[in-house]
């Protein structure tokens, strides 16, 4: 489809405004542009904004899929303005708001910011999928119980969403001891990269691990650095795009995924091309889980 228009919608995919009514859309894209506990290179509060701007300029017809994704409906919300009070009430907040879209039965696709915004978002879904898991896709085991004087820091997320719901972690090439001894205690083996893809038998496993109802939450450092320079924690190696595709596109096939984020893209540490390979791996997911 051929866009001609001298003022685009700045929302997501500029989605024609027939296919971007709330009520009538399955997706809904919440922007929050929060950053506060990052503790080296700051800026991923840009990302959100930087993401749906360079959506404009995505391809809605997708080759693989055969299909027109944003046909579905794409509702884009103005940017969740985070509580200046701390990281807990922020979270706090966001359970606060996703609570009511998902139980509107809206596919929520979080644009973050940090990582930590991932636990209010987790929180409100496991409230409507008692079966609920989490597959987290990081270059971080974000496991610590508290750091830098703070339980809902970016690096103690998952450890938050833990007390929610069990989570199966893809791409984690860097940890602390103390994560290492928390994973060896409670017998959980991340699926570690290794410096080449995941095979078959691999992915069949991750896949087997999930439960059936399952929220993704993807730390745009899972990526290597070589194709996704622009994030606030960069580690060397790392997924490439087609892998990360197809580790979602058998997710979703097999599993029911309820709910995903996208967070930790910090524009000004890398070239513009990152802000759109974020977001056409949102569109790509989007049109992965509403497959018919």
């Amino acid at each position: 489809m051929k866009r001609e228009f001298f003022y685009p919608q700045r929302n997501f995919a500029a989605t024609p405004e027939q296919y971007a009514d709330f009520e009538t859309s399955r997706v809904v894209i919440l922007p929050i542009p929060y950053d506060s506990t990052t503790d080296w290179r700051s800026g991923s509060r840009d990302g959100p904004m930087a993401i749906i701007d360079a959506s404009q300029y995505l391809e809605l017809y997708d080759h693989e899929l055969d299909r027109e994704i944003y046909l579905t409906g794409i509702h884009t919300l103005p940017e969740l303005e985070p509580s200046m009070k701390g990281p807990e009430q922020t979270v706090e907040r966001v359970y606060n708001v996703v609570s009511e879209l998902v139980q509107k039965g809206k596919l929520v696709a979080m644009l973050g910011g940090e990582h930590s915004l991932t636990a209010g978002m987790v929180k409100a879904f496991r409230e409507r999928f008692d079966r609920l898991c989490v597959l987290q896709l990081d270059a971080h085991a974000d496991l610590r119980d508290e750091y830098q004087g703070t339980k809902y820091s970016h690096a103690c997320v998952m450890r938050r969403v833990l007390e929610c719901c069990p989570i199966v972690q893809v791409g984690v090439r860097t940890l602390s001891q103390e994560e290492h001894r928390f994973l060896a205690q409670n017998q959980m083996r991340p699926f570690f990269t290794q410096g080449r893809p995941l095979d078959q038998p691999s992915l069949d496993e991750m896949v087997s691990a999930l439960s059936e109802e399952v929220y993704v939450t993807i730390d745009l450092d899972v990526l290597d650095p070589s194709i996704m320079s622009a994030v606030s924690t960069p580690e060397p190696g790392g997924m490439g795009w087609y892998e990360i595709l197809r580790v979602l596109r058998q997710v979703a096939q097999q599993r029911h995924v309820v709910g995903f984020d996208l967070v930790e893209l910090c524009p000004k540490e890398g070239p513009s091309s990152c802000a759109f390979l974020a977001a056409k791996l949102a569109y790509k997911l989007i049109g992965y889980v509403l497959s018919p």
